[in-house]
């Protein structure tokens, strides 16, 4: 196995955009032969956009791209150049008079650094469509990841960098599963392979970390706000799925974040995970699943380590 990142599997193209000075951003995955697409929301303070369409009793089963931003409900607008760019490609959902391209989307609340009125919007997205391209790509305080926090247990102001990861694997048997993943945790992030806390909310007398599950335990007064949090990312993989069985390969890899976030799914993070299918070939499901676990984890591990300290937010060394 090898992992390295989500543009290794047929089919996927991603392009960032962010603007480090406000530290924020966004990250376009582009599949622009169509992917079957589902979706499993964790959290319970979500930011989205067209993920009604990817219930499976409904009708579209396509989609064009999936768009991950910063700025809160503000980036949803980011996923609206996307279209755009799309639209002017002829990329889209055939509609006889129109091709409608089709673009589920997810933000994260990153408002608290930077400048709060610099917010992913149309011509973002659309630059973030551009860019779109297989390959190497920079992680880290990049697109979805440049304002990602982690460890927001005593505040923002104590909080680590994080950012957007990504890792992929193949099988000899020609299964290819990818993930990408922007790291914006109320929680910390351990290593699951060690246990060990890599970034969280930092002591403010000496800069250690603090657990936070113990904290909250411990803590009878108020910890935290909802809807500032929110660990997004996508699966995608080179297998003919139904919506179903990739609504279902994303509720399993909300494991990987149950894994490495402590505490995950919260009622302060919006957790949400996408998964794409883009080949024809049948794989066990359960096969998939695990694969994809595998790689969310090394994806926000990597999201967590290959950030960098900005703006006085320290980052994993």
């Amino acid at each position: 196995m090898s992992f390295d990142n989500i543009t290794d599997v047929p089919g996927v193209k991603v392009g960032h955009q962010q603007d480090l000075d406000a530290l924020t951003g966004c990250t376009v995955i582009l599949t622009e032969e169509g992917a079957t697409a589902g979706v499993d929301v964790r959290g319970s303070a979500p930011g989205t956009r067209e993920t009604d369409l990817l219930d499976p009793i409904n009708t579209v089963d396509q989609v064009h791209a999936i768009c991950l931003s910063g700025g809160s409900a503000f980036g949803l607008d980011a996923a609206s150049g996307v279209t755009n760019y799309l639209e002017e490609k002829g990329i889209g959902l055939d509609v006889h008079v129109a091709k409608v391209p089709i673009v589920p989307s997810a933000i994260l609340f990153d408002l608290a650094i930077g400048d709060a009125k610099v917010r992913p919007n149309q011509q973002m997205g659309y630059e973030a469509t551009q860019k779109a391209a297989s390959g190497i790509f920079k992680q880290g305080n990049v697109g979805a990841g440049a304002g990602a926090t982690v460890g927001k247990v005593l505040g923002f102001e104590h909080a680590m960098k994080s950012g957007l990861g990504s890792a992929a694997v193949e099988l000899d048997n020609g299964l290819s599963v990818g993930a990408v993943v922007a790291v914006n945790a109320f929680g910390d992030i351990r290593d699951p392979k060690t246990g060990e806390i890599i970034a969280g909310a930092l002591k403010p007398e000496d800069g250690s970390i603090v657990d936070s599950e113990s904290f909250i335990i411990n803590q009878a007064e108020s910890f935290g706000q909802v809807g500032q949090n929110t660990t997004i990312g996508v699966i995608a993989v080179n297998a003919s799925l139904s919506k179903a069985e990739a609504k279902k390969v994303s509720q399993i890899t909300q494991n990987a974040i149950g894994r490495t976030v402590h505490p995950a799914h919260t009622m302060f993070d919006g957790d949400t995970i996408f998964t794409v299918a883009t080949g024809k070939e049948r794989y066990s499901l359960d096969v998939i699943g695990s694969l994809a676990t595998q790689v969310m984890e090394e994806a926000i591990i990597r999201a967590v380590k290959e950030a960098e300290t900005i703006q006085s937010i320290k980052a994993y060394e």
